[in-house]
């Protein structure tokens, strides 16, 4: 690695989760779906589950672990 290189786990926030609202623990500028494992910015994140503690893409994906959680 060189000076010019990044390391992307930096890159990753960690959040905790609440109802309706999340608290920064590190910076960073994306989170992971716990679904699909795609990036989220963290400005653009809108789905979570605070008893999860799991970030998700968008709605199919927090409905989709809902069913998985709730078949």
């Amino acid at each position: 690695m060189n000076a010019f290189d990044r390391d992307q786990s930096a890159d990753i926030a960690v959040l905790h989760y609440g109802d309706g609202e999340y608290t920064v623990m590190r910076p960073g500028r994306h989170v992971l779906c716990a679904v699909t494992g795609q990036k989220i910015p963290v400005e653009a994140l809108r789905y979570w589950n605070p008893i999860l503690q799991e970030a998700y893409a968008g709605p199919e994906q927090a409905l989709k672990r809902w069913r998985e959680l709730n078949p």
